[in-house]
């Protein structure tokens, strides 16, 4: 029970602390970045690189999904791994695209990465829920989750050549 009291009594001085406006005086202001256009730029362009990795990667795993599932379990695997990854790679595109556009335009906000990343998982689940139905005769369910999985895991491949960043 003291215990309880001191984390309390611990967390009332540090709610204080921080939300003290006195805090904000001359030497917080010596800690704020301002960034120039150049620096804005920079880092834009930065950000850009970074998405077409992640894209790069992502697609390099979906077509080593679709040619391990081709080689070991045929044409069918194969083709299933593809569409698996397709599912997943196309909004993410799509998504990468609309991120990449709000940058540029200056008007890249939180509601637009949240936004945008729930449309992304809806349209994946749409796609494959669309593929389980027009699909069913010649889909290999253990091939399109492998292509799935190992796109969702494309930043591992930028991660194994210490390209993330």
């Amino acid at each position: 029970m003291r215990q309880n009291s001191m984390q309390q009594s611990l967390g009332q001085s540090l709610d204080q602390e921080v939300l003290d406006p006195g805090m904000l005086d001359s030497d917080m202001a010596d800690k704020v970045l301002v960034l120039s256009d150049a620096d804005r730029a920079a880092l834009n362009a930065q950000a850009a690189r970074g998405l077409l990795l992640a894209l790069a990667a992502q697609g390099a795993m979906g077509i080593a999904a679709a040619v391990i599932a081709g080689v070991v379990g045929g044409a069918a695997a194969g083709w299933s791994a593809l569409a698996g990854a397709g599912a997943y790679f196309i909004p993410n595109a799509l998504f990468a695209l609309r991120l990449a556009v709000s940058v540029r335009a200056g008007k890249a906000s939180p509601f637009t990465f949240l936004s945008g990343e729930l449309i992304k998982l809806f349209a994946t689940a749409l796609l494959l829920w669309l593929l389980s139905r027009v699909a069913q005769d010649w889909l290999v369910w253990p091939a399109a989750l492998l292509g799935l999985i190992l796109t969702l895991k494309g930043y591992l491949l930028l991660l194994m050549f210490r390209r993330l960043s």
